[in-house]
């Protein structure tokens, strides 16, 4: 591959223009003042909230439906993670986060999964409300939008993980932070490079290991110019899954793409709620389509040895049913027509 090539040529593997240059580009993108890569999409939450000030003691309200990475980011900064349930589009519940606040909330860490944004303005005031610091984790959700703006800006900071699954994945693990506050940028520069002054050398603070190599952030450079358009193919395959699907009642379907002006969704994932879920996925696997259970089919709170709160009912029934349809920029609308057609003879015989 010739960009992989050139990096290695350069002998240009950390620090350089490479990941400079996919910064600049990712922050316009964005349109926010900063944008700092960095080794994996769980450091990069772990520094946004160290930025936000979070530390032993304090409490952070996490949705029950995220992969364990969100919940450890908070633990490993020395914060008690508090559960909150999720809505019917499968993000955290506004309602449930103003039942979870004490007076040792810090902190609220929205989870816009799938490709989907939460509805930020009713987090929003919450946090305003309360005093309460917002630190998002877009990991799946890299050029969605609430109300024209991007999943990653709304709070202290922001980030996202390129890891290859991701819908702007690298060839390894990787992420980045985002930010338009000019001091957590600095702060965010520093801790990902142990600590270290970049104007001194001095080590001025305990900081990580953790920056995005050159390779990966020449690979994610290239993709980025072709990103829009892998969103569009995605958000026309999600539109053959409503217009074949919604009339099943055995389905709960996400919102389809323009079921809603203040939603841009770029669906990383097309995950449902399904009545005979497993029969349902063996029949669509008889007929050679493969689905996947999220995360193994469990929610944090199932997770029994990391002793979190379990009062999270609508997650707790959601597990029961979720799933993820095929949904990635290999397919074509014959494929989705034909996934449609499968599971309409399901429920039609059953």
């Amino acid at each position: 591959m010739p960009i992989i090539n050139d990096v290695l040529a350069r002998g240009a593997y950390i620090m350089q223009k490479d990941l400079f240059e996919f910064e600049e580009n990712l922050a316009k993108y964005l349109g926010v003042k900063h944008c700092i890569g960095v080794a994996d999409g769980t450091i990069a939450l772990m520094m946004g909230l160290r930025a936000a000030k979070v530390t032993e003691g304090d409490e952070v309200i996490v949705p029950s439906h995220t992969f364990v990475a969100t919940a450890a980011a908070a633990h490993h900064v020395g914060a008690k993670v508090v559960l909150a349930d999720c809505g019917r589009d499968h993000l955290i519940d506004p309602e449930s986060i103003l039942k979870k606040i004490t007076k040792k909330t810090k902190a609220i860490m929205p989870v816009q999964l799938n490709g989907r944004t939460a509805n930020m303005d009713m987090i929003c005031k919450i946090a305003d409300d309360h005093g309460l610091k917002i630190v998002e984790d877009s990991a799946q959700a890299l050029g969605s939008k609430f109300k024209g703006k991007f999943a990653g800006t709304f709070g202290v900071s922001g980030s996202c993980s390129f890891y290859p699954s991701k819908t702007l994945g690298c060839f390894g693990d990787g992420g980045a932070v985002f930010t338009d506050n000019d001091e957590v940028a600095d702060y965010i520069r520093l801790l990902r490079d142990h600590g270290r002054s970049p104007t001194t050398g001095n080590v001025i603070e305990w900081g990580y290991n953790s920056r995005l190599d050159n390779v990966q952030a020449a690979v994610l450079n290239y993709k980025l110019k072709t990103y829009d358009q892998a969103i569009t193919k995605r958000r026309a395959l999600a539109s053959i899954y409503t217009e074949r699907l919604s009339d099943i009642p055995e389905l709960l379907l996400p919102p389809g793409p323009n079921s809603d002006p203040n939603h841009f969704d770029i669906f990383q994932n097309y995950e449902v709620e399904a009545e005979q879920r497993d029969a349902l996925r063996k029949h669509l696997d008889d007929n050679g389509v493969k689905t996947i259970i999220q995360w193994g089919g469990k929610t944090l709170h199932q997770f029994k040895d990391l002793k979190l709160n379990d009062d999270v009912p609508r997650t707790e029934e959601m597990t029961k049913k979720f799933f993820l349809l095929p949904m990635n920029t290999s397919l074509e609308n014959s494929d989705v027509e034909y996934i449609c057609d499968v599971i309409t003879k399901f429920y039609k015989k059953n």
